[in-house]
């Protein structure tokens, strides 16, 4: 099981704020067979290693070293800790805090010294998350399950939720007649069937109300439409599990929703190009970095675009966005693309951490801009 603490949107937006010197961000992939977890402790002590001495050469005060150094020791000595890991590591600290996040995605080693903290292992995490609910959906009963990267799937109690579809209409079965006689055949059974799934979709409603989670809906295909006819959950996938999932266990329709998730994920990134290439033609989207740098710093970029695994050093002039390349890693520079990703952010852009092959022309960086500069 991978054991994964990702941050909340407020967590990640107070990361994004913080300025403090001295600041480490180190970063390692990890594994989560616990019996290997201890290769992961070495690397991570080498790493930490590595960012006090980068800190001791810039001149940094030895009380607040000291305090950093034995910070970092800790967390080595922490079995408990390393005995849970999923496949990458991120931990930011600094004399008086520590932060640590397991991450379900993998990524290059890396140790940043600044004033400011290393975002961009968190933000594929965040961008393209692998959790969402399955809707279990039979005239025999319903379920609704939820998916996570990191826990097994579960079933998740709703007190509203109908048991199946003859309670739902109130009968023992759902061919039995109205008062009036009128709800007979087939066309009474959709009558009551869509009432159920009325029913079902109010209790969704209320679980998933401000969730941004994609629904996927597992059923036969002619329930599956008259669901769809009465759904008000803005997050429903277009594709289906078909068939009936009475018999599916969570696991397994978890198992089944992974396709689904991952093709969303991927129209995703399709939707993202078609929108740039139509913004560009209008001075509103650019891979240039020079030009997105200075975007960003006027908060004019609204989604961003930014390869997770490049590392370009240096710093970005906080009035005119001017760009300052430096030949190597140190306590006086950045991660120029984690830079501009944190404006963006602090500026209530979108920002996706992606990887090389998602990105357009090679570049670093894709922005649509909300205006033309």
């Amino acid at each position: 099981m991978l054991h994964v603490d990702l941050p909340s949107r407020e967590e990640l937006a107070a990361l994004a704020r913080h300025v403090h010197d001295p600041s480490v961000s180190i970063v390692l992939p990890t594994t989560p067979i616990t019996p290997d977890t201890d290769v992961d402790r070495l690397r991570f002590r080498a790493l930490a290693e590595e960012a006090v001495s980068q800190l001791e050469a810039a001149g940094q005060e030895s009380s607040a070293m000291e305090t950093l150094r034995e910070s970092l020791a800790d967390l080595v000595d922490d079995d408990g800790f390393w005995r849970f890991q999923a496949r990458s590591l991120v931990v930011y600290a600094t004399p008086g805090t520590l932060q640590t996040f397991r991450l379900p995605t993998t990524v290059e080693p890396l140790v940043a010294v600044s004033d400011r903290f290393h975002l961009k292992p968190l933000l594929r995490a965040t961008s393209f998350t692998s959790s969402g609910h399955v809707l279990a959906l039979a005239e025999g009963g319903v379920r609704l399950v939820e998916v996570s990267a990191d826990l097994p799937a579960s079933t998740v109690k709703l007190a509203d939720l109908p048991k199946d579809a003859a309670s739902a209409a109130g009968k023992a079965s759902l061919n039995d007649r109205s008062p009036s006689g009128r709800l007979t055949g087939s066309e009474g059974k959709k009558v009551r069937l869509r009432q159920y799934a009325r029913q079902v979709n109010g209790a969704l409603r209320d679980h998933l109300a401000g969730q941004r989670l994609p629904l996927v809906l597992a059923a036969v295909e002619s329930l599956g439409a008259i669901y769809r006819s009465v759904n008000t959950y803005p997050h429903l996938a277009a594709a289906t599990i078909e068939g009936s999932p009475e018999h599916l266990s969570d696991a397994e329709l978890a198992q089944a929703a992974r396709p689904v998730l991952d093709a969303l994920h991927q129209q995703r990134l399709v939707d993202w190009r078609s929108t740039f290439d139509q913004r560009r033609n209008t001075g509103r989207a650019s891979t240039d970095l020079a030009q997105v740098a200075r975007a960003a710093t006027f908060e004019a970029v609204g989604s961003l675009l930014v390869d997770i695994d490049r590392v370009i050093n240096g710093r970005i002039d906080t009035t005119d966005g001017r760009i300052d390349e430096a030949d190597a890693p140190g306590a006086d520079s950045y991660g120029v693309l984690d830079e501009i990703a944190r404006r963006v952010l602090l500026s209530g852009g979108e920002v996706l951490g992606v990887r090389q092959g998602d990105l357009p022309e090679g570049a670093a960086v894709a922005a649509i801009l909300r205006y033309a500069l």
